[in-house]
């Protein structure tokens, strides 16, 4: 800028954007500081992978045990499924849009995953029989067990006692709330298996 136009701005002015300036750096070295004392769970090295991709292995599982040909990621209407079953027109999905455009527009029996749904539920949700899966009848009660023990109650518990516990607990171990995102997974899992094992 020519040095007429600079002197021609008022003062005021110029103050406020050196201050501005300033300002803004402060707080571009409050967030590099902040960062290497308290870095983000990534950068810690915690575990990256989310529920969907744990989901997707424990249903990718539980379709190879009960003999299941599936396709991955297959699109249905335009729409790209989890999981495609071709033998049996059966779409799997974690997306509540493309599981509302593909039941309204095709007749693909589409089935709607929860994030916090163990692999091995998904067999009760499939319209056709499904083998039995063998399973350790003893780690299967040790898994109840250990899901009513999270939740704080006894294996008599009502839905709506394993509800209001969950939602009590949660309040605890949510990474929102100071929790850990491994302690949040275990309790959605206890919550899905207690609920399940209630009805």
């Amino acid at each position: 800028m020519p040095a007429s136009v600079v002197e021609s701005i008022p003062s005021v002015i110029l103050a406020g954007l050196a201050l501005a300036a300033l300002f803004t750096l402060f707080a571009a070295g409050l967030f590099v500081v902040g960062e290497r004392w308290f870095p983000s769970r990534r950068a810690a090295g915690t575990r990256t992978d989310s529920g969907v991709d744990r989901r997707r292995a424990e249903i990718r599982e539980y379709l190879r045990e009960i003999g299941e040909r599936y396709a991955e990621d297959h699109p249905v209407a335009g729409n790209p499924v989890a999981f495609y079953l071709p033998e049996r027109d059966v779409a799997v999905t974690f997306d509540a849009h493309a599981f509302f455009r593909i039941q309204n527009t095709t007749d693909t029996y589409v089935i709607l995953v929860e994030h916090e749904m163990p692999g091995r539920h998904l067999g009760r949700r499939l319209p056709f029989d499904v083998p039995e899966v063998r399973t350790d009848p003893a780690n299967f009660q040790e898994t109840v067990r250990i899901a009513y023990e999270a939740l704080g109650l006894p294996r008599t518990a009502s839905r709506t006692e394993i509800k209001s516990a969950y939602r009590d607990r949660v309040k605890d171990v949510h990474p929102d709330h100071g929790g850990d995102e491994e302690s949040f997974r275990q309790l959605q899992e206890a919550y899905v298996t207690a609920k399940e094992h209630a009805e």
